[in-house]
């Protein structure tokens, strides 16, 4: 009765050969899932998207830029104007745009009198122009605050 020998038998060789059986099952697989989902790449939906009209984009209004230096001299965008022909312009500004209103860039010196500055705000007001903003430049660095 041998049952498993004492004899050592020879190593047994590596295989050399590659199981084709699973990959061949994994491509089959692969296959019938390429088949199945390709149709439903190519199948288009209709879909009706509703139509809104949109409003229009607000308009920027006019600036003007009124500048007074430290003698009281009045800049309207850049060139020398009087105080009359300011409230001439004032008033034009006015009625061409009673539904759009410029804006008024309200840029003084330091050291401008308050008398100058009240005038043109009186002018503005006067002429119906009620959107005026004061620009001012940030303090030097290293000032104290």
């Amino acid at each position: 009765m041998a049952f498993g020998g004492l004899e050592k038998k020879q190593a047994a060789a590596p295989m050399a050969e590659i199981n084709m059986t699973p990959l061949i099952d994994v491509m089959l697989v692969l296959l019938v899932i390429f088949i199945i989902t390709a149709p439903l790449f190519t199948h288009a939906i209709r879909l009706d998207l509703p139509k809104v009209a949109a409003a229009p984009a607000r308009q920027t209004p006019q600036t003007i830029s009124l500048s007074i230096d430290a003698a009281g001299k009045l800049y309207w965008n850049g060139t020398v104007i009087t105080l009359q022909q300011m409230r001439a312009q004032f008033t034009a500004a006015g009625k061409a745009a009673q539904a759009d209103q410029p804006e008024i860039h309200l840029s003084a010196e330091r050291s401008t009198r308050y008398e100058v500055i009240a005038q043109v705000m009186g002018a503005a007001q006067q002429a119906g122009l009620e959107r005026i903003g004061f620009v001012t430049d940030p303090p030097p660095p290293g000032a104290a605050q």
